[in-house]
This record gives C-alpha cells, structure tokens and sequence, in this order.
C-alpha cells in the first residue's frame, strides 16, 4: 500500500523555499478549533492535543474492526494556524490580544459519520474538554502567496516583508487581514533559530 506523505506529496504546499511564491491552494478537510489568548499559555497546548489525538485516532483506525472505506496509509498532517486580533488598534507584539484557527488536514476518506465516530471514541480514550471545540469542514484557500520562515516566530515580520515586496512587484494585491502559519517544527523540541514555519495570506492578481 502507497503511504500518502505531505513532504513528498504536496511539496508545494508543505515545503516551500526561503523565498515568496504564488500558489493555489485547493479544497482540504481539517479539524478545526477556534480560540483566543497568547500561543503560550495552557489554553493553546490543550487545544493543539485535542486536535492531535483525534487526527491520530483517524490514522490508526486501519487497526479497528471496522477499517473505513478507502482507509489509505499516510503521515498526520502538521498543526496548522490562521491568525487575527481580537483588538485591531493593539500592536501585533501583544500576544494576548490573539486570535487563532488551529487545524490540522484530514485525509480524504474521512467523513461527517467518521468525525462523529472518532470523537465519540477520543472522548472515552483521552478526555480533553477542548474536544467539544472540535469542528470538522472543508476551505479552499485559493491564491496565495507563501513561503518558509526559519527562526523565531518573532521574526516574522521580516518574512513578510518579503512577501509583500514580491506582491508588490509580481502584480498581487494581499486580500485578507489574517495570515496562515503552517508548524513544521516542534517548539518543544527545537531552537527557536532552526524552527521551519510555513507563511500564507490570500492574495488576487491587480
């Protein structure tokens, strides 16, 4: 059986360069799950395990008595996050006025019926009060410019700088107040100058 892996599969998506590109980015099922507050804090971790351990009891359900239909081996998708404010006249460095949409992409044989399974089953296995949170749906991106963040987070800025230079210059007109981070690294267990995170806002040809 093929392994459906995004670091081969959807390079395009998930591995881009150190330097802007346009991309369409088609319809994708995610488990979802909104909140507010600074990434740090014990809000944010619970409801990133709450998404992991229901994407992991997706994956491992080839183990089931009942394996779901067209049920195809793959690697779980990174934690992916979009980001706003909650107060728009507060500076960006204020981590507490965040406001996020984590999500992690689902494969494609998952269905309404199946989420509803999985919960039910996650609930039971590991109890997390942020499960409830959870919603499972489908967004289609579109055009969008991208690239690969290496370091701190708090150096973002200057990543997207560059990707508004190249806006600028390529004819692309940014759409949308809120951008996409996609977690390539694990916090936990990397320097924050070697971290890998993915930058995406929705862009349009001027």
């Amino acid at each position: 059986m093929t392994k459906i892996d995004y670091k081969k599969d959807f390079k395009d998506l998930y591995l881009p360069k150190q330097k802007p590109v346009i991309v369409r980015v088609p319809k994708i099922n995610y488990f979802m799950l909104e909140g507010s507050g600074d990434p740090n804090g014990e809000t944010f971790a619970q409801a990133t395990a709450a998404l992991y351990s229901l994407s992991y009891a997706v994956k491992m359900s080839y183990k089931k008595d009942t394996v779901p239909d067209g049920y195809y081996e793959y690697v779980v998708f990174p934690l992916e996050g979009v980001w706003d404010l909650v107060d728009k006249t507060l500076p960006p460095t204020v981590k507490s006025n965040f406001k996020y949409t984590l999500m992690i992409r689902q494969p494609d044989f998952l269905t309404n019926e199946l989420f509803e399974r999985f919960l039910s089953e996650t609930k039971k296995k590991k109890p997390n009060p942020y499960l409830d949170q959870v919603m499972f749906s489908a967004l289609e991106e579109g055009l969008c410019c991208q690239m690969l963040h290496k370091g701190s987070y708090d150096d973002e800025p200057e990543s997207f700088e560059r990707m508004a230079e190249f806006c600028s210059e390529q004819g692309y007109r940014r759409v949308s107040k809120t951008h996409r981070e996609i977690y390539l690294s694990d916090p936990r267990r990397t320097e924050p100058e070697k971290l890998k995170t993915v930058l995406r806002y929705r862009v349009e040809k001027e």
